[in-house]
């Protein structure tokens, strides 16, 4: 089997629609999802790219993408690779595309030297935490994500 890992374009935005849409469906999140086509060429390939994905390829087909922004870290006055989402189709899982992403995400977080590579998944996620485990990741527990949204946004915006 030949598997190419590349950087997505402007015409992968229904692909990657499709795998937001089916990722959100596995974590239970499926009623979640605002982005549409126009949101995601819009935020992904403008003017100022919000986030950059990687497109997996198994025998010339899309089995699964990677999705990844910068952040910055103050204490190490260096900037991270974080990980927004990964999703491998559910016939490819088991064969190693996973690990061939977070792979390729090291790399491209060495290349750009950062200072760490990090991510979140759902506490109940069992087969995901312990895949993680096996790579060398380890948990951040005592950090907890918080997080303003809607009118709660809104709210503090406008006080």
């Amino acid at each position: 089997m030949s598997q190419v890992i590349r950087l997505a374009t402007i015409d992968d935005v229904d692909l990657i629609l499709r795998f937001v849409i089916k990722l959100a469906e596995y974590e239970r999140l499926a009623d979640a999802v605002r982005a549409d086509r126009d949101i995601l060429a819009a935020s992904l390939f403008g003017d100022r790219p919000a986030a950059e994905t990687l497109i997996v390829e198994l025998d010339g087909k899309p089995v699964g993408m990677a999705m990844f922004f910068h952040n910055f870290s103050t204490f190490e006055g260096r900037r991270g690779l974080y990980l927004e989402d990964l999703f491998v189709e559910p016939e490819a899982r088991g064969s190693g595309i996973g690990k061939a992403l977070l792979k390729r995400l090291a790399q491209i977080a060495i290349e750009r030297d950062c200072a760490r590579f990090e991510w979140a998944v759902l506490d109940w996620n069992e087969p995901a935490i312990g895949f993680y485990r096996a790579l060398g990741a380890v948990g951040q527990d005592e950090w907890t994500i918080q997080r303003l949204e809607g009118e709660a946004l809104s709210r503090l915006a406008l006080s």
